[in-house]
C-alpha cells in the first residue's frame, strides 16, 4: 500500500516532469483552485489561474529550462488529510545563472487525491 508521503513525493516528481515538458495546463489537477503561492522573488499568486498563467509565461521564455523541486521531508497531520512538504528547488535557464533555494508546500487530500493548497519559495542563491 502506498503511504501518503510516497503519494505526495510521486506527485511532486510528476510536477517536475510537467514543468520540464512546459505543459502548464497539465499542472491544473495538482493545485487547489484557491491555491496561494509566494514565488522566490516575493510576489504573490492567488488562485490556480494565476499560478498556471505564471507557468505559461515562464514556459514562453525560450531560455527557461525547468524548475526542479526535491522533497526532503513530508509531515502529515494526525488525521492524515493534510501534509507539509519541505525541500529544495532549483530553476535553470539556458543563458542565465541558476536560481535555488528552499520551499514549503501544504498539501491536502481531496476526493482521494493530494493537491497543493499553498507554496512558499525562498530564493537563496
Amino acid at each position: 500500500m502506498t503511504t501518503p508521503q510516497d503519494a505526495i513525493a510521486a506527485r511532486r516528481k510528476l510536477t517536475n516532469k510537467l514543468i520540464a515538458a512546459k505543459a502548464a495546463a497539465r499542472l491544473r489537477p495538482f493545485f487547489d483552485p484557491r491555491v496561494t503561492l509566494i514565488a522566490g522573488d516575493g510576489s504573490l499568486l492567488l488562485g490556480a489561474e494565476d499560478v498556471l498563467a505564471a507557468f505559461a509565461g515562464q514556459f514562453a521564455d525560450r531560455g527557461f529550462v525547468a524548475y526542479v523541486r526535491t522533497t526532503e521531508e513530508i509531515t502529515l497531520n494526525a488525521e492524515g488529510s493534510r501534509a507539509a512538504e519541505r525541500g529544495r528547488w532549483i530553476g535553470t535557464w539556458k543563458d542565465a545563472p541558476e536560481q535555488s533555494g528552499t520551499y514549503l508546500a501544504t498539501w491536502k487530500k481531496v476526493t482521494g487525491q493530494w493537491i497543493i493548497e499553498n507554496e512558499l519559495f525562498v530564493t537563496l542563491a
